[in-house]
């Protein structure tokens, strides 16, 4: 087998160079079914350095959902890594503060996110986009994870994220699901109590 593996690896290093000696080793190696139509445009792959150009990239990222209605699924919470990072808004983040991640509320929108599990809850500003995983829609602080009962052992847990006031491209503010919640109110106001989630 080791003959065998000699050969395979000699044949690989013998096209490299003949790649290299036409000059196409200098071209990306990238498959014809990644790179963009260019057809009378200038190649936007030589430019971004991107095997999809940017009307591709732009396609895989979710629409805006500015409906202001409940949405259930996981959730998580950030990283010690992030902590001091910039986030998507610009701002630092800082996890004693209930800032959250979403790939699809707009960014400024106050939310109220319950634990389904503990029946807690929290008040969130989306400061950030992700998670960037598959059935996680809201990313929090690990201050506001913990308000809620997300334990550092479990990491993640079902819940429900219901918007209060989401942000309009106009610069109005659209109320949300939330916005009539009475507990809501007594939240904004600061009436919050011990602090450890309602």
């Amino acid at each position: 087998m080791g003959a065998k593996n000699s050969l395979v690896a000699g044949a690989v290093l013998a096209g490299l160079a003949a790649m290299a000696s036409s000059g196409f080793a200098s071209e990306p190696l990238v498959h014809d079914a990644l790179k963009p139509n260019t057809a009378g445009q200038q190649d936007q792959w030589a430019q971004s350095g991107s095997p999809l150009s940017e009307s591709q990239q732009d396609a895989r990222k979710p629409e805006l959902d500015r409906s202001g209605g409940k949405r259930y699924g996981k959730a998580s919470f950030y990283a010690n890594f992030f902590a001091g990072k910039k986030m998507a808004d610009g701002k630092i983040m800082d996890p004693q503060t209930d800032n959250a991640a979403s790939r699809t509320l707009p960014l400024g929108t106050t939310a109220k996110v319950t634990n389904l599990k503990t029946g807690k809850s929290a008040v969130v500003t989306i400061q950030d986009r992700g998670p960037y995983v598959d059935g996680r829609i809201v990313d929090l602080s690990p201050s506001t994870a913990q308000k809620i009962g997300i334990t550092r052992r479990e990491g993640i847990a079902k819940v429900e994220v219901t918007p209060i006031a989401v942000p309009m491209p106009d610069g109005r503010i659209k109320l949300g699901a939330a916005a009539s919640d009475p507990q809501v109110a007594i939240n904004l106001r600061g009436d919050r109590g011990t602090g450890a989630g309602w």
